[in-house]
């Protein structure tokens, strides 16, 4: 199935929904979004995704034109009319229709527009093999903690990636490591799972959130810090982890091979605990 959409008060199959030239999100990137993963038919960790969202669209005065709960029951028809089992649910909200001017405009109302589509669980074969990725310099702006439309940065280091033969790029920014191009990054150190810091440098991933949670859980040791470039090549492990790919060891960087070849214990351990997280709240 090709997947609706739903825009300003209306859904409608996908090839159907346009938005105006003039649309500040086209102009000038100024809109916040989310994505949502949906496991048998009902979105993950839906209030985690609304928290962030709302604080993305705060942090550029932009207001939120549905309550959590008007929200939640627009996503839920929405997943319902494309009858989405397994999928992912795309949320956009733009500063609206108006002249080309950097400067707010009087009187606008929002752009809202969501997309739903059908998607494909995680390939096994990535969580049993892992991936590759290159390390690359971190070029964003300086407010990366906002889920912005701004995202031409990610999409060249994920291309230039993609022409590496790699999954994914990690960003550094003065030697220091912030996340990946699409997700977040950890690394095991002697058993323990060492992250950066939550900042402006680098996103608030829900799924970050949730693996560090479950680490603790399974009293495996937790440390949150400034994360050196070098200590990359010289961790144990190392693993991606977001929302469409959940928990993805990394088996090479930069064409050399992390710890054994293989994801090691630490990881499998906190994937096995992600993949029973959701069963257990998505039945």
């Amino acid at each position: 199935m090709p997947g609706i959409a739903y825009l300003n008060g209306h859904f409608l199959p996908l090839e159907e929904a346009k938005i105006s030239i003039e649309d500040r999100g086209v102009q000038f990137g100024d809109g916040v979004y989310e994505v949502i993963r949906v496991y048998h038919g009902v979105p993950f960790r839906l209030h985690d995704h609304f928290l962030r969202f709302e604080r993305s669209a705060q942090a550029i005065s932009l207001p939120c034109p549905l309550s959590n709960t008007e929200w939640e029951a627009l996503i839920r028809e929405g997943i319902a009319r494309n009858h989405c089992d397994e999928g992912k649910v795309y949320i956009q909200v733009t500063r609206g229709v108006a002249p080309r001017d950097h400067c707010f405009p009087d009187s606008v109302c929002p752009t809202l527009m969501m997309t739903f589509r059908n998607m494909a669980e995680v390939d096994v074969s990535l969580q049993w093999q892992g991936v590759h990725a290159i390390t690359l310099p971190d070029l964003r702006w300086a407010r990366c903690s906002v889920k912005s439309l701004n995202l031409l940065p990610n999409i060249l280091a994920k291309q230039a990636a993609n022409e590496a033969g790699a999954f994914e790029a990690i960003l550094v920014k003065d030697g220091l490591v912030t996340e990946g191009a699409t997700s977040n990054v950890c690394l095991v150190k002697q058993g323990g799972i060492v992250t950066p810091f939550l900042s402006d440098q680098l996103l608030s991933g829900v799924t970050r959130a949730i693996v560090l949670e479950l680490a603790r859980k399974h009293g495996i040791a937790v440390e949150e810090r400034a994360v050196r470039e070098e200590e990359l090549s010289q961790a144990d492990e190392l693993f991606l982890v977001g929302t469409t790919i959940e928990v993805l060891p990394v088996t090479q960087l930069n064409g050399v091979p992390v710890g054994v070849r293989m994801p090691g214990a630490v990881v499998q351990e906190i994937g096995e605990a992600f993949r029973h997280c959701v069963r257990s709240e998505t039945g």
